[in-house]
């Protein structure tokens, strides 16, 4: 019984020291309203137009977040306002 407490307590230790994949910025990229909004489509595009190849993509919580490889091809997360497509902050 203690192993068994003291495996799940590791592992719950485990996956809570790693961030969840969709993090956020923790601010919304603009405070237009959605209707101004480019689709994802166009932000892929925009980024994909600044060198970076982009893998995922979505809009969460008024923000762009793009998942990507830059230039060197190193992984990156960016977050752009949706309505002009500008990259806002990396991570």
């Amino acid at each position: 019984m203690r192993t068994t407490i003291i495996v799940l307590a590791t592992a719950v230790g485990i996956v809570g020291a790693f961030p969840a994949q969709a993090s956020s910025l923790g601010r919304p990229c603009t405070t237009a309203p959605q209707s101004q909004w480019l689709s994802v489509e166009a932000l892929k595009a925009k980024t994909e137009a600044q060198g970076y190849k982009v893998q995922k993509a979505k809009i969460a919580k008024a923000c762009g977040e793009i998942y990507a490889l830059d230039p060197n091809n190193a992984r990156t997360e960016l977050f752009v306002d949706p309505t002009s497509g500008e990259i806002v902050a990396k991570e």
